[in-house]
């Protein structure tokens, strides 16, 4: 059940995902139409923001239909990091694309051009309603899904610059400040990358294998030891396949030479605490029983040569 029911969540993402690609091919079309007429660096740049959106989207969206392919001999844990690698790619995408609106924002600076402000104002309207609605579409699949959140950060990263340039071209049309242009897609570069560094850090964290932020391995060192057959916990390891599942590796010593059947009830009740207590879904558990080997919570690899 669980799985069928996240494989029709992961159908739903993608269905959506489907509807917000053709929004923003639509409106990428329409701004380099409009820039290209108005002479518009900001509204170029806004465009070619859209076009980020849509090259991110795809990949989210192949990310979304390959997640859900099954693990095999090969690919044990198929395909559940295909969301992660996604997330990575378009935050990535977003300061590669910051540094180009920065460069060639600065030569605009340096010569100031004539901007059809009305086309400016009217394509960066049309961008705020087609990118608001998209961000309406996917924001409660973006509490959930790394991958979605990426995309969505996208959307409404786009949506609020559309606003700017739609608010440089009001004023450009009342008082012909035309190097407002180049300064709003400076400020557009620079938000791109303060709105990515958080989902860039997370992606690589995953990806990295480091244990997540909200787990205390002291803490669950605690749990586990409390257990009265229980006499340590070492070589302990916590990460994450992807934003959703948690899992623990680690070694626990035994205080008595315990038969199978009782050394298999005691797991399972270090996997159902390591479940409740601290949301870790997959659990590897070595017992031993006078092992000599390194005792650290957290055991260096040169330390088990």
């Amino acid at each position: 059940m669980g799985d069928h029911h996240q494989h029709s969540h992961s159908e739903l993402r993608g269905k959506k995902l489907g509807i917000t690609i053709i929004l923003n091919i639509t409106i990428t079309i329409a701004q380099i139409f409009g820039g290209l007429v108005s002479g518009s660096l900001a509204l170029l740049s806004d465009a070619l923001h859209n076009f980020s959106d849509v090259i991110s989207l795809l990949v989210s969206y192949a990310a979304t239909r390959v997640f859900r392919r099954k693990s095999s001999g090969g690919k044990t844990f198929g395909y559940r990091r295909a969301e992660i690698i996604a997330a990575l790619f378009n935050a990535t995408t977003l300061f590669l694309i910051a540094v180009f609106l920065v460069k060639e924002a600065i030569y605009r600076l340096w010569e100031p051009q004539v901007i059809g402000s009305v086309y400016v104002i009217g394509f960066g309207l049309l961008s705020i309603i087609i990118n608001g609605g998209s961000v309406l579409l996917i924001k409660e699949d973006s509490k959930s899904s790394l991958n979605m959140r990426s995309a969505y950060l996208h959307l409404f990263t786009d949506m609020i610059t559309s606003i700017a340039v739609m608010a440089g071209g009001i004023a450009m049309y009342f008082w012909q400040i035309f190097w407002l242009d180049s300064v709003l897609s400076i400020l557009i570069a620079v938000y791109l990358v303060l709105s990515s560094w958080d989902l860039l850090l997370k992606t690589l964290r995953v990806l990295m294998q480091f244990t997540p932020g909200d787990v205390d391995i002291k803490e669950i060192e605690k749990a586990i030891i409390a257990i009265p057959q229980v006499e340590n916990v070492h070589h302990v390891h916590v990460w994450q396949l992807n934003e959703n599942e948690t899992h623990f590796e680690g070694h626990v010593d035994f205080k008595s030479d315990l038969v199978l059947s009782e050394i298999t009830k005691i797991c399972c009740v270090i996997s159902d605490l390591l479940k409740e207590k601290f949301n870790i879904g997959h659990s590897i558990i070595q017992p031993e029983f006078g092992m000599d080997d390194a005792k650290g919570l957290v055991v260096d690899r040169s330390e088990c040569n």
